[in-house]
């Protein structure tokens, strides 16, 4: 089944929030709407996509900030991410005043996401891998027919997530790289959380953080 995919940076962090869409069916999702809907709404319009639901990596404000206020006006389903983000969606408001970001909402997910299971868009099936340590309840999405993923803040061209937040844990983190993510395969390409794609095999050959020359 064949997917398309307009990433675009949104929020002041320049978060990728990604338009994913089945061609079959025109069946859409939105990977972690942090804000700035105006943003994407245009590809929607230009493709004939309907929004079929949310799909979010984790709880921190940037990647869910407008899941609320998306999922009421267009009545659709918010899947992930796994429920150990929940003390984070909680904060969402507080932390929005804080950071003067806007008027984020608390929400609760439609359905909570555990190591994998498997959400669908329009045909599109996609395998969902729990990769804690920048947050306790991290998801990343990975569609195996096209070799790409969708990894959130886990890893970054060249780096890898914060693990300084609350309940961050740097071992888990490079453990959930390395168990969930590397063997998926090394020509699989990933739409990190902020920044340019990459993929696997090009960081383990030579990200500093969790390359594997630099990780025992």
């Amino acid at each position: 089944m064949a997917i398309k995919a307009v990433v675009t940076p949104v929020t002041p962090y320049e978060q990728n929030c990604s338009l994913i869409w089945c061609t079959e069916t025109k069946q859409a999702a939105l990977v972690d709407p942090g804000g700035d809907f105006d943003r994407i709404a245009p590809a929607i319009e230009r493709e004939g996509l309907t929004l079929e639901k949310i799909l979010l990596t984790h709880g921190h404000l940037d990647h869910c900030g407008a899941t609320r206020d998306l999922s009421e006006q267009f009545k659709i389903p918010v899947e992930g991410p796994h429920k150990d983000d929940d003390f984070w969606i909680s904060q969402l408001e507080e932390q929005a005043s804080r950071f003067g970001f806007g008027h984020a909402k608390v929400f609760t997910p439609n359905r909570w996401l555990s190591n994998d299971d498997q959400v669908t868009v329009g045909n599109l099936v996609f395998d969902v891998k729990h990769c804690p340590g920048h947050t306790p309840g991290h998801v990343i999405f990975y569609h195996g027919p096209s070799k790409l993923a969708f990894v959130g803040d886990v890893l970054f061209k060249g780096s890898i997530g914060r693990t300084d937040f609350p309940r961050g844990n740097h071992q888990d983190l490079i453990d959930s790289i390395q168990r969930e993510l590397w063997p998926l395969g090394n020509d699989v390409q990933f739409v990190p959380g902020h920044g340019p794609m990459s993929t696997f095999g090009a960081e383990r050959q030579s990200n500093p953080f969790v390359g594997d020359a630099f990780v025992g």
